[in-house]
C-alpha cells in the first residue's frame, strides 16, 4: 500500500462506523452508447479540470494467443505507432506530443488499450488518430524488422536477464496447467524469433475491429459531444466477425506442485500462488471481495498479520507480499511470496511454513469485527484515493468491460467491500487455500544446494 493510501486509511479508521456515503463522494454521472458498428462507449463525466482522458480497450491479449503464437498482442501494440493511412511512423506520437497530450499503451493477459490524455478541445484529434489505426494499420516490413529487435531486447533486459522477474514467468507458466494464462505477455522467445510481419496482420485484421473495442472517455465532457465525435470517427469503420474466444478456465484443483530455481540472485525467495477464480468466473461473488480483504489482512501494512507476525513477531522473514487481482477474463492467482531472514539464518522451507501457518489461522478462526473493520478502511481508502485520478477512472472502466464485466461494478464496489463479514472471510479461505490448487516456487542462489 502506498503512503497517501495509508494516510487515508488513517483518517478513515475513526470512521468506519459511518454510512457509506461518508467514505467517497457519490459516483460522477456515467453514460453508455453502442455504435452502428458495435463500438461500446463509456463516458464518465467529471468536471474539474479542462482534461480528458480517451482510451481505446481491445478484447485481445495473451491469453487469447495459441502456442507458437505467443507474443502476437504485444508486438501488435508496438507496431499500432509505426504508420497508418493519414500518419506515417511516429507520427502521430508527435502531432500529440505538440499538443502537450500524454500517451501510452499496455498490454495484459487479457487486453490492449492505447489511451491519450489531452485539453478536453483537443478530444477529436485523439480520436481521430485512434480511429485511423484502428481501420488502416499499414505494418510496413521494415519496420517490423527492426521492432522486433526491440521486442527481444526488452526481453532480455526484463525477464531473460532478470533473476526474478525470469523465476516468476516459469512460476507463472506451471501455475497454470490449462489455460491461456500459461504464457507471458511479451511472448516466448522462440516465437518472437520466428515471429512474421504477416502474422501480425493477421490478428489486427481478427481482433481490431470496433464491434471487438471500448471507447471509454473520462473528464470534462458531456455525452453528447463525445457521441458526435465518436460517430464521426469511429462510425464509418465497418464491423467485422470476431473468432471466438472461451474464457481462460483453470482446473479447479491441478494438485500440488513445487517448482525449485537457481538464479543469479543473493537472496532466496519462495513463492506461493493458489488457483482461485476472479470475478468474471466466481459463483460466489462475495468470496472475491473476501479474498481481496484477506490479501489486506496479511499484508496491509505495519499492523497486517505478515508484517506483525512473521517479520517482527518471529523475525522469519525479511519482506513479505501477498497479491490478488480480482479483475480477470478467467480463473486467477492469489499469490504470497517471502524472502527468509538471512540474518536469522531462516530458510526458505522456514518461510513457507510461516506463511502456510497464517493461511490455516485464517481457516481455523475468523478475524475479529475489529480488525476487519480496520483493514477494510484501507482498502477503502486505497479504493477512493485511486480513483480521484481520471485515468484511474477511465482504466477501471475500460478493464471492467474488457474482461466481460460491467463498469457499473465500480459504483458498487464500496458496498461490495463492505458487505463482507468475518466468516465470508474463513469460508474463502477453507474453500481455496488448499493444497490441491497450490504452486510453490523456491528461488536459490545459484550456489545454494537444494534443501
Amino acid at each position: 500500500m502506498n503512503a497517501l493510501a495509508r494516510r487515508a486509511a488513517g483518517l478513515l479508521l475513526s470512521t468506519v462506523c459511518l454510512p457509506l456515503s461518508a467514505l467517497a463522494a457519490d459516483p460522477q454521472p456515467t453514460h453508455e452508447f453502442t455504435l452502428d458498428n458495435g463500438l461500446k462507449v463509456v463516458v464518465r463525466e467529471d468536471h474539474r479540470a479542462p482534461v480528458v482522458v480517451s482510451q481505446v480497450w481491445y478484447k485481445v491479449g495473451s491469453s487469447y494467443e495459441t502456442p507458437g503464437q505467443t507474443g502476437l498482442s504485444h508486438a501488435l501494440e508496438h507496431m499500432m505507432f509505426k504508420g497508418s493511412a493519414k500518419v506515417g511512423p511516429g507520427e502521430a506520437s508527435l502531432i500529440l506530443r505538440d499538443l502537450g497530450a500524454e500517451e501510452n499503451a499496455f498490454t495484459s493477459d487479457d487486453y490492449t488499450a492505447y489511451y491519450q490524455v489531452l485539453a478536453r478541445d483537443r478530444l477529436g484529434v485523439a480520436f481521430e488518430l485512434e480511429a485511423d489505426r484502428m481501420a488502416s494499420l499499414r505494418l510496413p516490413a521494415d519496420e517490423f524488422s527492426r521492432e522486433i529487435e526491440v521486442i527481444k531486447e526488452e526481453r532480455r533486459l526484463r525477464t531473460d536477464d532478470n533473476p526474478m522477474s525470469k523465476a516468476f514467468e516459469r512460476f507463472k507458466a506451471m501455475a497454470f496447467p490449462a489455460s491461456g494464462y500459461h504464457t507471458p505477455t511479451i511472448g516466448w522467445m522462440a516465437d518472437l524469433e520466428r515471429m512474421k510481419v504477416e502474422e501480425l496482420r493477421h490478428w489486427y485484421q481478427a481482433w481490431y475491429v470496433p464491434n471487438n473495442a471500448t471507447l471509454v472517455v473520462v473528464g470534462d465532457v458531456t455525452p453528447d459531444e463525445v457521441k458526435t465525435l465518436a460517430q464521426r470517427y469511429f462510425g464509418p469503420i465497418p464491423k467485422r466477425d470476431v473468432p471466438p474466444a472461451k474464457i481462460p478456465m483453470e482446473l479447479a484443483e491441478p494438485g500440488e506442485r513445487l517448482l525449485t530455481l537457481h538464479v543469479q540472485t543473493q537472496l532466496p525467495s519462495v513463492m506461493l500462488g493458489f488457483n482461485v477464480p476472479g470475478l468474471a468466473t466466481a459463483e460466489d461473488k462475495r468470496s472475491v471481495q473476501a479474498l481481496r480483504l484477506i490479501s489486506a489482512l496479511l499484508d496491509g501494512g505495519y499492523s497486517a498479520r505478515i508484517s506483525e507476525q512473521l517479520e517482527r513477531g518471529e523475525e522469519l522473514v525479511s519482506a513479505a507480499s501477498t497479491n490478488y487481482d480480482a479483475y480477470t477474463r478467467g480463473d486467477t492467482l492469489f499469490m504470497l511470496s517471502a524472502t527468509p531472514n538471512q540474518q536469522k539464518k531462516k530458510t526458505v522451507a522456514q518461510a513457507e511454513a510461516g506463511l502456510w501457518r497464517l493461511l490455516e489461522e485464517l481457516k481455523a478462526k475468523p478475524p475479529t469485527a475489529e480488525e476487519l473493520e480496520r483493514i477494510r478502511a484501507q482498502v477503502i481508502a486505497g479504493v477512493v484515493y485511486q480513483r480521484d485520478s481520471i485515468t484511474s477512472q477511465a482504466t477501471a472502466i475500460g478493464s471492467l468491460e474488457t474482461v466481460g464485466l460491467s463498469w457499473k461494478l465500480m459504483d458498487t464496489e464500496l458496498a461490495d467491500l463492505q458487505s463482507v463479514t468475518p466468516e465470508d472471510i474463513q469460508k474463502a479461505a477453507r474453500t481455496y487455500f488448499t493444497r490441491e490448487r497450490l504452486s510453490v516456487a523456491h528461488v536459490l542462489p545459484e550456489e545454494t544446494a537444494h534443501e
